[in-house]
C-alpha cells in the first residue's frame, strides 16, 4: 500500500525511505513499514492503554464478523448517515479527516465507508493498532496515512484538519478533557468534529468497574484476556435465561429507574459489564469486555461536563446522544 502524495504536504515536508526520519510540527517520526512512528509514545498509563490495544485489534477474528455489524448499526444510530451527509460539500472535493484513536479502523471504515475513497484519511493511534488498520484499508483497495502517536503529541499542524473522528478514545488519555483540548486544536474554524465519550454509570457499576480494572492493572494482555472469559459466559448464561425483572420504583440511592428490565440487563447497567448478544460467539463477547475492563485510563464524565467542555473549545453541539453507555457528540467548530 503506498502512501499517498498528499501526506508529504500535511507533514510538511518531504517523506523519507523506510527506516528514515521526518520532523514535523515538533515531532520527530520513523517511518516503518508505511507507518510514521512518533519517538516518544506514552506515559506509564498510556503505555498499559497502548499494550492493551495494540492485542486487541490483533485478534481481527474476534471483531470483524457479527460484531461489525451490529457496531455498524450503533454508528449510525448514534451519528447518522455521515457519509452522506449534507455538510460534508462544505469541505471541499477532498476533505481531510483524522480518525484520532484510529485502532484497526473498525469504527471508521463501519461508519464512514462510502465516503473514505473522497476522504484523504489520517489514521492515528498510540498502539501498534495502526498496522492492523493500514492492512485492512490495502485490503479494500483504500487509499489512507498512518501515524503511531500519543494524540496529545500529533505531528499536526493547528487548525489544518477540516473532519476529526473519535469514537470512544478520548476517555482513555490521562484525561479527557485535555484529549478534547489537544485534538480540536488541529480542527480548522467551520471543521467538525465527531466523537463518543464514556458515560458515568451508577454507584454499584462504578465501583465494580474500577474494582475488576484494579486487579486487572498489572496483568498481561493475554491473561486478561483469560481471566474475563469467565465473565463474558456469565453474560451469556444470563442472556439466555431471558428472565424480564420489574422494579417496582426508582431506587435513588443506587441510579436503578423503576421498570421491566431483562435480568442480564440490570445486572449489565446496575452490577458489573457482562456483554451479551444473542448473534455472537464468547469470543466476541469477550473482546468487547476486555475493550471496557482492560484500560487502566477509561474515564467516564457526565453529559453537563461534555456540554461545558465544548462550549469552552468553541464547539456548536449539532447532534448529541446520550445513552447510559456513553456521549456522542456531533460538533463544528466556531469560525473566528
Amino acid at each position: 500500500m503506498k502512501i499517498p502524495s498528499w501526506f508529504s504536504s500535511i507533514l510538511g515536508g518531504p517523506l523519507p525511505d523506510d527506516g528514515g526520519c521526518i520532523q514535523a510540527n515538533g515531532v520527530t517520526l520513523v517511518r516503518s513499514n508505511g507507518v510514521f512512528r512518533a519517538e516518544e509514545l506514552a506515559s506509564e498509563a498510556q503505555r498499559q492503554t497502548r499494550e492493551t490495544f495494540g492485542f486487541k485489534w490483533q485478534k481481527r477474528e474476534t471483531y470483524e464478523g457479527t460484531l461489525a455489524a451490529t457496531a455498524h448499526s450503533w454508528l449510525l444510530q448514534r451519528y447518522g448517515d455521515v457519509a452522506h451527509a449534507e455538510w460534508l460539500s462544505e469541505y471541499g472535493e477532498r476533505p481531510l479527516l483524522l480518525d484520532a484513536g484510529c485502532g484497526a479502523a473498525f469504527s471508521a471504515l463501519e461508519l464512514w465507508g462510502d465516503a473514505l475513497p473522497r476522504l484523504r484519511y489520517v489514521g492515528a493511534d498510540i498502539s501498534e493498532a495502526v498496522d492492523v488498520a493500514r492492512a485492512r484499508f490495502a485490503e479494500r483497495g483504500l487509499e489512507g496515512a498512518f501515524i503511531q502517536s500519543d494524540l496529545q503529541r500529533l505531528p499536526l499542524a493547528p487548525e489544518s484538519i477540516d473532519l476529526i473522528f473519535s469514537e470512544g478514545v478520548l476517555h482513555h488519555c490521562d484525561d479527557t478533557r485535555t484529549a478534547l483540548t489537544s485534538v480540536v486544536s488541529y480542527l480548522r474554524p467551520g471543521g467538525r468534529i465527531l466523537f463518543y465519550v464514556y458515560k458515568t454509570k451508577g454507584p454499584i457499576r462504578e465501583f465494580t468497574d474500577d474494582y475488576i480494572r484494579e486487579r486487572l492493572r498489572d496483568v498481561p494482555p493475554e491473561q486478561a484476556w483469560d481471566l474475563l472469559m469467565s465473565l463474558s459466559k456469565l453474560g451469556q448464561a444470563l442472556g439466555k435465561l431471558n428472565v424480564e425483572i420489574d422494579v417496582p420504583e426508582d431506587v435513588a440511592l443506587l441510579g436503578i429507574p423503576k421498570g421491566r428490565i431483562d435480568l442480564q440487563r440490570f445486572v449489565y447497567w446496575h452490577v458489573f459489564k457482562a456483554f451479551h448478544h444473542p448473534d455472537m460467539n464468547l469470543d466476541e463477547l469477550n473482546h468487547v469486555n476486555y475493550d471496557w475492563y482492560t484500560p487502566q485510563n477509561a474515564h467516564r464524565q457526565t453529559p453537563d461536563q461534555v456540554r461545558q467542555w465544548s462550549n469552552a473549545l468553541g464547539l456548536v453541539i449539532e447532534r448529541e446522544v446520550v445513552e447510559d453507555a456513553g456521549i456522542t457528540i456531533i460538533a463544528r467548530k466556531d469560525k473566528k
